[in-house]
This record gives structure tokens, C-alpha cells and sequence, in this order.
């Protein structure tokens, strides 16, 4: 939990210097690069959490084979995903009104490596090896960090593309440590039929749950990219940052609910004191940000972002208590997913498509954006509290 802190605290920090440093119009690009980032990591996840599951129930020859087949998915959708990237980088340039489509090819170049990264660290999720969880998300952070500054300050190329080479060299330190045993990747090896076709099940939900998420959590500032000019598209994607503070930090607790539900559910234990606590915390720290937000929002944004975006101040209470609506909901629906319940992804997703739709039809103003979100997330809470009470009923 302590390197999780210290890993968001880093991403942070990454952001708000690039804030400063670029001014809102310039950042608006590179919080475009970062939302990319953020998508990736969405995608990412599904293997990581698929490989966490199975992590806890498989050993032996089936890990083995499981291992086999999670990189071989992994680099396979990874190429895809990079393909797609760069095939349509002029596309994506002229939708989001980047100044080059290089931005998008240089972070295309890099995409399979974070594919590969993500089922490294599902192994140490689900082994709860977290000294080794820890070091390959350090990494991955610092190196972003430090090269990104080193290269604004020493290389005078655009500072939007800079911002996306920093972000795909991070992708290479990312991989630290990875160890292989060649010979048993290399072992012809096979998962059974019945268990592969529960990992591809597993797989295929988790993507679609992951999916919605990207939608939830990036749709908004892809959006206002879209249909607000640079200066208010800076603006917000400073609002957002800040505002998503709490779901960053309620990210570490998702980390530790997925394995313990899975091994409680696996020992016949009862699951659903794991999920009030975590509930509980995320509670708790939800409301103390948003009291924040409310009360002193111009200090927090000069300290943060400086003076050039104090026009997001009346907005920021409420754009955290959009994100916050949103984290809690979120541990719900990972402690749906960790015992294979299908129900809350569809919810998530049909909520997803709904945020998306709203703001494409109200988005007169960015207060306008914000506030549909709030209905939004609401609607998801209340869905997933209503599925959680007629499952308990039921049992």
C-alpha cells in the first residue's frame, strides 16, 4: 500500500509538473498522452488480474501452461493494439487536434511491451509477492518521471512528443524485474481443455468490464479534447486530475481485494467482509477530499496547477464527488468480478455508453460535463448496491 501511495504520488507529481511546465494549451496534448496511457493501463489490467486469479488457484504443470498461453495473448493483443495506433495516428491526430500524429506512433511503438508487463505483475499480484509488485511499478514511474523532465529540459523537439517518448521508454524499466525460466516457457505444454475455457471466460469478462471502466474514467477529457478548444481542454484535464486523486489511491485497495477474495472464495470463507472494508476506507477518504475540494478549491489548484487554471475552482468539489461515486462502485464491481459474476459488467458498461451519450448531447459548458457524470455515477452506485442486496438475499 505504501509503494502504491508512493507510485500515484509520483504519477502525480509527473502530471502536475507537466502542467506547470507546458501551460493549458501544450498540456491539453500531453494529458491526451497520458489519458492513452491510462486507456493502456485499462486494457493492461486484464491480463494482470486474470493472471492474479489463476495465480492463486493453479501450480504445477497448469501454471506452467497457463503461463504459456497469458504471454502469448498478451503479445498477440498488444501487436494488435499497436498496429491500430499506428495505422491511424493521422486519424487520431486530426480527431483530438494534436499538433503531429507522431505523438500517437511513438506511443504505439511501445504499447506490447506494457502487455507483456501487465502478466508479469499479475504473477506477483497473485502470489502476493508485493516487494516485486512494488519495484516494477517504481520503475515504471521514476523513469517516467526523470526522463520526461530530462528530455524537456536538454532536447529542444516538441514538448508533446517528448512527453510521448518518456512515456514509452518507461514501458522498457517497467519490465524490472522480470525473470524467465526459458525452458519451461519454451515446454510444449497444454491447459485442459475445461480450465482454458474457464481462463478465456475469465479473460473476456475482465475486458469487458475493463472496457467500461475506460469509458467511465477517460471518456470525458477524450471528449472535451474533442469539442472544447486547447486553453479549456487544459483546463479540464487539470480539473480531472485533481478530482481523480480518489480513485487513483482507492486503486491500491483493488490491488489487495482481488487475490484475498479469490483465496476466501477458494477456502469456502465468507468474501463480503473484505469488500465493507475496503468500501469503508474508500468512504471515508472519498468524503474527506471532497469536504477538501468544497472548502478550499483555489488553494488547491495554485498549489497544484498555478494560477492559469483557477477557472476550474467552482468545478472541483464536484468533479471529485463524481470520481468518488465512481470508486466505490468500482470495489463493487471487482468484487463481482473476482467471483465470476456477470451482471454488474453489463451495468457498467450500458452506464459507460450513457456518460459517453450525455455528455455528446449536453456539453454547452464544461460545468454542463461535469454535472451529467454526477447523474451518471449515481445511477451505477445505486445499480451495483441493488445487485449486491438481491445476491445476498438470494444466498
Amino acid at each position: 500500500m505504501g509503494s502504491v501511495l508512493l507510485v500515484n504520488g509520483g504519477n502525480y507529481l509527473y502530471n502536475l509538473l507537466l502542467g506547470r511546465l507546458l501551460g493549458p494549451e501544450v498540456f491539453a496534448d500531453a494529458a491526451l498522452l497520458v489519458t492513452l496511457l491510462l486507456v493502456v493501463s485499462f486494457l493492461g489490467m486484464t491480463f494482470q488480474l486474470a493472471t492474479a486469479k489463476f495465480a492463486v488457484l493453479f501450480s504445477g504443470n497448469d501454471w506452467t501452461a497457463f503461463q504459456q498461453l497469458m504471454y502469448k495473448y498478451a503479445l498477440g493483443f498488444g501487436l494488435l493494439v499497436g498496429v491500430l495506433l499506428f495505422a491511424f495516428a493521422e486519424n487520431l491526430s486530426v480527431i483530438f487536434q494534436t499538433e503531429s500524429a507522431l505523438l500517437f506512433k511513438t506511443f504505439a511503438v511501445a504499447v506490447p511491451l506494457y502487455f507483456f508487463m501487465s502478466v508479469n505483475r499479475g504473477k506477483y499480484q497473485g502470489r502476493q509477492d508485493f516487494t516485486k509488485l512494488s519495484i516494477t511499478y517504481q520503475t515504471e514511474m521514476w523513469s517516467r518521471l526523470l526522463l520526461t523532465l530530462a528530455l524537456l529540459w536538454l532536447v529542444p523537439l516538441s514538448p508533446a512528443f517528448i512527453v510521448a517518448l518518456g512515456i514509452a521508454l518507461s514501458f522498457v524499466f517497467g519490465l524490472i524485474p522480470s525473470k524467465f525460466d526459458v525452458k519451461k516457457m519454451f515446454k510444449k505444454i497444454a491447459l485442459e481443455a475445461q480450465k482454458k475455457k474457464r481462463v478465456v471466460q475469465f479473460i473476456v469478462l475482465t475486458a469487458c468490464y475493463e472496457l467500461t471502466q475506460i469509458i467511465i474514467n477517460n471518456s470525458d477529457v477524450l471528449l472535451v479534447k474533442h469539442y472544447f478548444d486547447p486553453k479549456e481542454a487544459g483546463l479540464y484535464a487539470s480539473l480531472a486530475l485533481i478530482g481523480r486523486v480518489v480513485y487513483f489511491v482507492a486503486w491500491m485497495f483493488v490491488m489487495l481485494l482481488l487475490p484475498t477474495v479469490v483465496e476466501k472464495q477458494k477456502n469456502g470463507e465468507p468474501t463480503a467482509p473484505v469488500l465493507f472494508k475496503y468500501a469503508a476506507y474508500i468512504g471515508v477518504l472519498s468524503m474527506t477530499i471532497i469536504a477538501a475540494c468544497a472548502l478550499v478549491p483555489e488553494l488547491i489548484i495554485q498549489i497544484m496547477f498555478g494560477e492559469a487554471y483557477l477557472a476550474m475552482a467552482p468545478l472541483l468539489w464536484q468533479y471529485a464527488l463524481a470520481t468518488s461515486l465512481f470508486a466505490i462502485s468500482n470495489i463493487f464491481a471487482y468484487y463481482f468480478l473476482s467471483l465470476d459474476q456477470y451482471k454488474p459488467v453489463i451495468v457498467s458498461g450500458l452506464l459507460g455508453i450513457s456518460q459517453i451519450v450525455l455528455i455528446m448531447l449536453f456539453h454547452s459548458s464544461l460545468t454542463l460535463v461535469v454535472q451529467v457524470q454526477i447523474i451518471a455515477m449515481i445511477t451505477l452506485l445505486i445499480a451495483q448496491l441493488i445487485y449486491f442486496a438481491q445476491r445476498s438475499i438470494k444466498a
